[in-house]
């Protein structure tokens, strides 16, 4: 297991190694040393299934609001996804910046999202399945999210009409975020 961080600072993909024989494969996937070695929390208290159906899928971008703002570690099970963060913690160097990874169900990686990160992904193919792990409890009048279309975050997605809620379609925009939260 080998955890790199991203170029916004706490994110972290972390590479499992699976043994693979004619049988299959055994990994291990968490490791509670290696989380504390980077700073990773391990304290996961809930974990949650994502199902998509279609290619092109879009769901995102979301966030918790203090004092229920949650940490992720972020997993493709099955198929391929665009996977989208924002930095959105007050005073990160790197505040209203975005990046992406791809995470597919053979490349046998996590993703962790520190606390104050709106998230997103686009599917890239049919029948993609993700798994979440929390270390806050979901708290449904804390959710909010950005649109995954804001033109001042400029997100270089790899769909132009994407399959997406009409929750998600009428997120916030970026500099709503800025007026009315200002940051996490």
């Amino acid at each position: 297991m080998i955890a790199n961080e991203k170029g916004i600072k706490g994110i972290y993909e972390i590479i499992l190694k699976p043994i693979i024989d004619n049988r299959g494969f055994f990994m291990r996937t968490f490791d509670e040393e290696l989380f504390k070695q980077f700073g990773i929390p391990s304290n996961w208290v809930q974990e949650n299934h994502s199902k998509n159906l279609l290619k092109n899928t879009v769901r995102g971008l979301h966030f918790i609001l203090p004092p229920y703002t949650d940490s992720k570690l972020i997993r493709c099970i099955r198929g391929h996804v665009f996977d989208v963060f924002v930095d959105l913690r007050k005073g990160s160097s790197s505040f209203g910046k975005w990046e992406s990874v791809e995470l597919k169900d053979d490349d046998y990686k996590w993703l962790f999202l520190p606390k104050g990160i709106a998230h997103g992904f686009c599917t890239l193919e049919d029948n993609t399945e993700l798994l979440y792990k929390h270390d806050t409890y979901y708290q449904k009048e804390y959710d909010r999210g950005i649109v995954w279309n804001d033109k001042d975050l400029n997100i270089e997605w790899p769909v132009k009409n994407p399959i997406i809620s009409e929750k998600d379609s009428n997120l916030m925009s970026y500099q709503k975020f800025l007026k009315d939260v200002g940051g996490l």
